[in-house]
């Protein structure tokens, strides 16, 4: 129900509206402002670029203000709410640790509308500056426009670090940093040419991750803190289409193992533990002081038969860089039978307090299950969080943190469950996970008519040293190491 209550517009000073009508009064409605993207009540980094929004109400005019402590900002126009990048920098600068109030009028249907206010929390702590992603269609099998793509966080550039048309049409797989750095980095570029990019310190080189007794050559993997080693899957991948309900892509492996790269010395380090015919192994990922390797393991069962029996464990085995060895020990950090669950992705923070992981009714392909969800695992305690204020009704995966653990990053299907956009959450001192909000974008229609999906958005402190063009280069003249 709303409540009205009118008050003249000298006393709200809204002469700025010089280019509409000018109101006689405004009517006060308790309803909160019907914005898009959703940015209502949500925790920034300080240094966010700004959250521009659209009003979907028909408005054809608005003012915004945004209030402080110390400082503030006034925006009008006509439906798009686009702040200027240089007062919006000014304001969350001096406003570090604070909350902001975010009040909106707007013209609609020739009556001026003041809905209830909403909040802007400044967390104090930073995002990292850079985020890339693979730009690619929902589809199944098509990938003619595929683009690696980096984004700076603190304003709207955006430059492509890799593009499939440069490379013969071929599949990239997405990109990975090594300790959230631009100067450690790697992905797999496929086709003829093709092989792991492994970016160290501006150096590239073309890697065929793979030996005799792998399945394949590398997949899903990590670097070790110390950037020498990685940690890789080594899958025979099968994509199938369900028949029935509403499910449409499954993909799950038939064969899979785990085995760690040498950058240093060429070589594949694996392990019987690792690559049992009858235990499926895939998603590893480091520790935060590298001492262990968390991965998920699913028993081996009747495929495509019994998919839906197809369920991973979170587990856990050492590793000594020293030696360049594995552990003789394995531990079920997340038992799938006791939890009737799937999981998959782990990633550890920075700081080693925590883990983030999804989970899925079953199998190991997440991003095609609507009810998959992220969980935060306390390292310290062994405590779980839900995370419901985090996750939405559809797919919430494919994460990563930022350097200083207090903010990650995660792909998630909310809204039309087709296209994975990128969503920030905020972690705060306490271990508690604030409502996240979309990746802010300089037309705030922009996801509206970009019909492309971001695929494992990954977060770090220092742009990459590399561009498409150079990327064309490795993989046309640049000769492929061998590794043993």
């Amino acid at each position: 129900m709303k409540i009205k209550k009118y008050v003249t517009v000298a006393l709200l000073g809204l002469s700025l509206f010089s280019c509409t009508p000018r109101p006689e009064q405004i009517e006060l409605v308790n309803e909160a402002a019907p914005i898009y993207p959703d940015y209502r009540d949500v925790t920034i980094p300080y240094n966010i670029a700004p959250l521009n929004f659209m009003l979907t109400n028909e408005a054809t005019a608005y003012r915004v203000s945004v209030c402080g402590r110390k400082d503030s900002l006034v925006e009008t126009g006509d439906y798009k709410v686009c702040f200027s990048i240089k007062k919006w920098k000014r304001l969350l600068e001096a406003e570090k640790g604070e909350m902001l109030t975010v009040n909106v009028v707007a013209l609609v249907k020739g009556q001026w509308l003041q809905y209830a206010p909403f909040s802007w929390r400044i967390a104090p702590e930073a995002i990292d500056g850079y985020m890339s992603y693979r730009l690619i269609e929902p589809g199944y099998e098509v990938w003619n426009a595929l683009q690696l793509c980096e984004r700076n966080l603190e304003n709207f550039d955006e430059r492509v670090i890799a593009d499939n048309n440069l490379t013969e049409g071929n599949c990239m797989n997405c990109h990975i940093y090594g300790q959230q750095s631009g100067k450690l980095s790697f992905f797999h570029l496929r086709g003829k040419n093709g092989g792991t990019i492994l970016n160290r310190n501006g150096k590239l080189r073309k890697l065929v991750l793979k030996n005799d007794s792998m399945v394949s050559s590398a997949a899903y993997g990590d670097f070790h803190p110390s950037g020498r080693y990685g940690v890789f899957s080594s899958n025979s991948i099968i994509p199938a289409f369900h028949a029935l309900n509403n499910r449409r892509l499954e993909v799950f492996d038939t064969k899979s193992d785990l085995a760690v790269a040498d950058f240093d010395n060429n070589r594949m380090i694996t392990s019987s533990l690792v690559s049992r015919k009858d235990i499926l192994e895939t998603f590893p990922t480091f520790s935060a002081d590298g001492r262990f390797i968390y991965y998920c393991a699913a028993p081996m069962v009747v495929l495509p038969d019994s998919v839906k029996q197809l369920r991973y464990s979170l587990c856990r085995i050492g590793f000594d860089a020293e030696a360049g060895r594995w552990g003789n020990r394995i531990d079920t950090i997340w038992d799938a039978n006791k939890q009737a669950g799937s999981v998959c992705f782990p990633k550890v923070s920075p700081d080693g307090r925590y883990m983030l992981f999804t989970v899925a009714d079953y199998g190991t392909f997440p991003i095609w299950h609507q009810e998959t969800d992220l969980r935060l695992l306390d390292l310290q305690t062994g405590i779980i969080d839900a995370l419901k204020q985090v996750n939405s009704d559809r797919s919430d995966t494919y994460h990563s943190w930022a350097s200083g653990s207090r903010w990650f990053v995660f792909a998630s299907k909310r809204g039309d469950g087709q296209y994975g956009k990128p969503y920030f959450s905020y972690v705060d001192k306490q271990g508690n996970t604030h409502k996240p909000f979309v990746l802010p974008q300089k037309d705030p229609e922009y996801y509206d008519y970009t019909f492309k999906s971001y695929n494992i958005p990954e977060l770090s402190a220092t742009s990459l040293p590399f561009d498409a063009a150079t990327i064309k280069h490795a993989y046309q003249n640049t000769q492929a190491e061998v590794f043993k």
